[in-house]
């Protein structure tokens, strides 16, 4: 093991909210400290624009990121983390604004639907239903629908995914890159990954935690059984376009995103995995909370190159 990140060091012993010995943080808890996280400072972007789409079940609210000129500009579209069960447009704006001012792409966030109140495969769903709309309203939004990336990170990370394995499945759309930042891509099974044994707890996301989230997200056998869950249990994700997989040196999850990855590898799908050193689960909204993004600039930098680079996949199908 490396060296804690001095900045994530801070914030865990400053900065995390301390609970009573034996107290169990409940998903109110959890909202609730997500709702209260400052924001602070945040990349000025050229135009950004709230909307509402039609999805399977009511509206779906989304944030529109403009950069400054001609276009038409590339897309990228971003499912926020939060276990499945907490976030929003507001959680992750900074994140967000981040991204689109790295890669002077579009970025359209998607505030998909939450778990326990609304279940798998309800986020799912609205995320691809997003996309699609993302696509099929390319001259609205000035933007190229041939170069759309989807993205998220820990749970957006796994809905990413997932929406590309939706897009590959129905067609209808043309996803050129994924982006998945921590991404959560495993059923809940702390005894199969070393990363669990050695981060789950102490360091922000608890093994504890992952189990709520999976058991309030999940509430089906039959979604426990499913990809669209767990892209792990994929049998085959030939086709799928390029990925960045970027994972923490202190996470639970690190070592299933970096499987996960290779799975992707193995299926011949062209992929770079990223480890940062020092990084817990959540850096990337951590370091904008505590106004240090300056110390991340390198990896948002990559990510820009990484949106804007000439690797792509077309799976398109009508």
């Amino acid at each position: 093991m490396g060296v804690l990140h001095p900045k994530m060091k801070f914030f865990l012993e400053n900065l995390l909210p301390v609970y009573p010995e034996g107290y169990t943080p409940t998903l109110e808890d959890i909202r609730g400290r997500s709702a209260a996280s400052p924001a602070g400072t945040v990349e000025q972007i050229h135009k950004v624009t709230d909307k509402k789409i039609k999805g399977p079940e009511g509206d779906i609210p989304v944030r529109v990121y403009m950069p400054e000129g001609e276009g038409p500009f590339p897309v990228t579209v971003y499912f926020h983390g939060g276990g499945f069960v907490y976030g929003d447009l507001d959680t992750h704006d900074s994140v967000c604004r981040s991204i689109a001012k790295a890669s002077q792409q579009v970025l359209v966030a998607v505030d998909y639907r939450l778990a326990p109140e609304n279940p798998f495969p309800a986020a799912p769903n609205d995320c691809f239903t997003a996309a699609k709309w993302v696509y099929d309203h390319a001259e609205e939004l000035n933007v190229d629908n041939t170069k759309l990336s989807v993205a998220g990170d820990s749970a957006g990370g796994n809905l990413a995914t997932v929406v590309s394995m939706m897009a590959k499945e129905q067609g209808g759309l043309s996803i050129s890159k994924q982006l998945l930042l921590y991404p959560v891509t495993d059923r809940f099974q702390p005894d199969k990954y070393a990363s669990y044994k050695e981060n789950g707890s102490g360091y922000f996301l608890t093994t504890e935690s992952m189990g709520l989230f999976s058991k309030l997200y999940i509430q089906s056998d039959e979604g426990r059984n499913n990809p669209h869950t767990a892209p792990m249990l994929a049998e085959d994700l030939s086709g799928l376009p390029p990925a960045l997989v970027i994972t923490a040196e202190y996470d639970p999850l690190r070592d299933e995103g970096e499987a996960y990855g290779e799975k992707l590898r193995e299926a011949g799908v062209e992929v770079i995995i990223k480890r940062e050193e020092g990084q817990i689960h959540g850096f990337f909204n951590l370091f904008s909370m505590i106004d240090s993004k300056e110390d991340i600039k390198e990896v948002y930098n990559y990510i820009g190159e990484f949106l804007n680079s000439e690797i792509s996949s077309s799976i398109v199908k009508s």
